[in-house]
Order: structure tokens, then C-alpha cells, then sequence
């Protein structure tokens, strides 16, 4: 029999969805599950992005333009300008999602066998890319205690080796939540200067900020040559299954070099742009309310989490995610478990491992990451649900305090 190729072997699973068998035979034993596993927003998709879809006339579905239709990338320079990015059309290219962005910047600027440095925890399917464009993630690790905020440059410069050639970030960053600030950006410019690196940001939360403003690195002056920015519409409205995202630089070489990949796949979904459009001409405080509910979600989530004993949680800058440390043995194991063998009052909390956004081995297995998409009262009742299955977990790890009650 034939034999799949090294890349088919080396491509990682989901982390995210690994576990989702283990929910689905849960779900036909009558246990509710409650989903903050993945970062799948329960707030609608608005009326007018779906109307424009619906009311769309044209007797033929064509091809697009491989960069994405003229008047969508259009609009998309209005968007950009409200957040201080001066660009024009051509500066854009439109992707099937954000992933399709990712991969077409790993492709155009690096050689197989090049490396990309990333702090982690990261993104875990900046893993996949990377097995598919046949280069190498490295790694810099930010800590718990601080929050994950940006590691010291000096990490950075031991991290780098001749086969580096750009360094990626999430932000408003998923897994963490953590939001990077100017100065933070500002560092990572030195070093993509210092050592001619291209500078990867993913933005896809930009509008989901709460303690403080988002910084995008477009606007980070004489870097204009380094920074592609990667984007989408999933998680800003709610469209995940649009699968529309942009590929944004003024590095002409780049966009020439991502246009013959755009070319290679045609051209991006249609009625998604059709609905990006329409999106762009929503109100602009359209995100008012809808950043304030995440805030909220997030407010009760940390809390609860932080009243569980042993339990610590980080207060997220945005996004709409969160890493706890928990008191167990192993991430993996536990969140299985939830699904498998415990529920209270026929309900159960699904979460996804840390241990699939890290890529040192033996990090994040007593941390998982929490997406607070779900409404006020279901976060409540996950976080009892998990509460009470932290307090009779088989492999539940001690608290010092515990250990030196039973000493006494």
C-alpha cells in the first residue's frame, strides 16, 4: 500500500477539536455541554451583512479578482483608515479566512527549512502552516505570572539564528488574551530592524480591547517594508463560516510574490465578500455594545475562576480568550475526563488543553484555555460545573496548604 508523505505525518491535530467525539457521546448521554473550548461567538452575525447576501442579483457566480473584488478592497482601505493605516487597494489582498493570509505570508517570505519565531502560547494552527509551508517554528516563552506579556528582547535575540526570518504575533493574542502595547511592538520593531526580519501580525481581535488601545504594527514608522498583516471578518462579525480574511502590506515584493499564490487558488469566496462589504459600512458603534458584553464575559469568568481554590487566571487585555492554571496532573487527561466521567446535574464544561499552544514539551499541562463565548448565565454554570469537578478530579494536585493540614 501506498505510504502518506513525512508532511502528512507531521501535520499536528487540533487541539481545539481533538476532544470533540468525546462531547458528542456525552451529548447523546443527555449531559449539556458547555462549549468554551473554541472561539466560536454566539453573538449574531448582523442582519445587514446577511441581507446583502440575501438580496445579492446576479445570474452568474463568477470568479472574483484573484486579490478580491476592487470595490471590497476598497471599502477595506475606509476600514483601515479609521485605525490610523493609510494604504491603498492594491495593498490588499483578499484571503479565504485569515488562515489562507497566514499561509500565503509563510509562503511568499520564507524558504523551507526557514524559521519563524512566535512567543508562546500561540495559535496552534500557526503549527499547520507551518508543516505545510515546509518551514520551522521556534519558539519564546511568556509566563503565566506575568500575564504573557511580550518575553525580554534578549530572549528574542538568543532565539535567533541564521535561519530566522520573521517573528509572528497575535494581538490582541489568542490563546492568552493578552493585548501587546506600542512599547511592547516598539521592541519588536528594534529587532526586525537589527536583524532584517519580517514582522507577522494577526489582528484578528483588534476591536476587542479592554484595558487598553489596540496598536496595530502597520503603524509602526520605518517598518513599513517588514510588517504583513494578516486579518479576517470570522471573529469581528461574528462570521466564522465566511471565511474571509485580507493579506495587508506595503512591501510591493511581497504582494507581487502573494498574488501568484492568490492566482494558483483562483480567487476567494464571492458571497463572502459580498457580505465583507456590507460590513464595513456598519455603524461605527456597532462594537460598543458588543465589546462591553465580552467585557462582562470576561469580568465573571476571571473571577469565578480566580475564586476556585488553586485556580489562576490572568485578567485578559482582549480578545475573547483566557488561560488558567489549574490544580491537576495533566490538561490532556483532565479535559477528557470532563467529558467522559463527570457531570453535575447533567451538565459538563468542555475546555481545550494548553498543551497544544505550546511547543516545548512539558509546558501549559496544568493550564487550559477558556473562549468566553458563550452568554453570562452559561459561563456561570460551566464555571460551577468546573468548580465542582476540580474538587473531585482523580488526579486533582494538592494545594500547600492541603498538604500541610495532612502533615498536621
Amino acid at each position: 500500500m501506498p505510504t502518506i508523505s513525512k508532511r502528512g505525518e507531521q501535520m499536528p491535530p487540533s487541539p481545539i477539536r481533538k476532544l470533540v467525539p468525546f462531547a458528542e457521546t456525552a451529548k447523546k448521554k443527555g449531559t449539556k455541554v458547555y462549549h468554551l473550548n473554541i472561539g466560536q461567538p454566539d453573538i449574531e452575525t448582523p442582519k445587514p451583512v446577511l441581507d446583502a447576501v440575501r438580496h445579492s442579483e446576479f445570474k452568474v457566480l463568477e470568479y472574483s479578482h484573484s486579490a478580491g473584488n476592487e470595490s471590497y478592497r476598497r471599502k477595506l482601505v475606509t476600514y483601515y483608515e479609521r485605525f490610523g493605516i493609510k494604504l491603498n487597494h492594491q495593498q490588499i489582498i483578499v484571503t479565504t479566512g485569515g488562515s489562507e493570509a497566514i499561509l500565503f505570508a509563510f509562503m511568499a517570505c520564507l524558504d523551507a527549512g526557514d524559521e519563524v519565531l512566535v512567543p508562546e502560547p500561540f495559535y496552534a494552527n500557526y503549527n499547520g502552516f507551518a508543516v505545510e509551508a515546509g518551514i520551522n517554528v521556534r519558539t519564546i516563552t511568556a509566563n503565566i505570572e506575568s500575564g504573557f506579556a511580550l518575553p525580554a528582547m534578549d530572549a528574542f535575540e538568543k532565539a535567533i539564528t541564521p535561519r530566522t526570518r520573521a517573528i509572528m504575533i497575535c494581538n490582541p493574542n489568542n490563546p492568552t488574551g493578552y493585548l501587546y502595547s506600542k512599547k511592547e511592538l516598539s521592541v519588536l520593531k528594534e529587532l526586525c530592524l537589527k536583524h532584517n526580519l519580517y514582522l507577522f501580525s494577526d489582528e484578528a481581535y483588534r476591536e476587542f480591547c479592554y484595558t487598553g488601545e489596540h496598536f496595530s504594527a502597520m503603524n509602526l514608522e520605518g517598518l513599513e517594508d517588514h510588517v504583513i498583516l494578516m486579518d479576517t471578518i470570522s471573529k469581528r462579525y461574528s462570521a466564522c463560516g465566511g471565511r474571509i480574511g485580507a493579506l495587508v502590506t506595503k512591501n510591493q515584493a511581497v504582494l507581487d510574490a502573494v498574488m501568484k499564490f492568490a492566482q494558483a487558488r483562483l480567487s476567494p469566496p464571492s458571497f463572502a465578500q459580498i457580505a465583507g462589504e456590507a460590513a464595513v459600512d456598519l455603524p461605527l458603534d456597532y462594537f460598543d455594545g458588543i465589546k462591553a458584553e465580552y467585557q462582562s464575559r470576561r469580568d465573571i469568568l476571571v473571577k469565578m475562576l480566580n475564586d476556585i481554590p488553586g485556580v489562576f487566571c490572568p485578567n485578559p487585555g482582549g480578545a475573547f480568550y483566557a488561560i488558567a492554571r489549574l490544580p491537576i496532573d495533566n490538561a490532556d487527561k483532565f479535559c477528557q475526563w470532563l467529558l467522559e466521567s463527570f457531570s453535575h446535574e447533567q451538565q459538563t464544561v468542555m475546555l481545550a488543553p494548553a498543551t497544544g499552544f505550546y511547543a516545548t514539551t512539558g509546558l501549559g499541562t496544568n493550564e487550559v484555555r477558556l473562549a468566553y463565548v458563550l452568554n453570562k448565565d452559561d459561563i456561570r454554570n460551566a464555571m460551577i460545573c468546573l468548580a465542582k469537578a476540580l474538587e473531585v478530579y482523580p488526579g486533582r494536585v494538592a494545594l500547600k496548604e492541603e498538604i500541610l493540614e495532612k502533615g498536621n
